[in-house]
C-alpha cells in the first residue's frame, strides 16, 4: 500500500510554481524600480513604461490564475488520494 502524500512531498511538488511566482515578482520589482528611476524623464517615457507594466501585470495575473487553478486541483487530488488510501 502506498504512503499518503505528506506536506514535504506536496511542498516539493509545488516548489516550481512558487519559484515561477517569485521570479515574476522579481521582474515586476525591477520594472517598478525602473519606473521610479525614470521619474525625471519626460511623460512620454512614463506612458511607455506604464503601458509595459500594465501589460506585464495582465500577463502575470493570467499566469497566476492558471497556477492557482492547478495548485487547487493538485491539492484536491492529493487529499482525495489520501482519503482513498485511508479507506483501504
Amino acid at each position: 500500500m502506498a504512503q499518503p502524500e505528506n506536506p514535504v512531498v506536496l511542498d516539493q511538488t509545488l516548489k516550481p510554481f512558487y519559484q515561477r511566482a517569485s521570479e515574476a515578482e522579481d521582474r515586476l520589482t525591477r520594472l517598478e524600480a525602473a519606473l521610479a528611476s525614470n521619474k525625471d524623464s519626460g511623460n512620454k517615457d512614463h506612458s511607455k513604461l506604464i503601458s509595459e507594466l500594465q501589460e506585464e501585470n495582465k500577463k502575470l495575473a493570467a499566469e497566476n490564475a492558471k497556477l492557482q487553478y492547478r495548485i487547487n486541483h493538485l491539492v484536491q487530488a492529493v487529499r482525495d488520494t489520501d482519503v482513498k488510501l485511508e479507506k483501504k
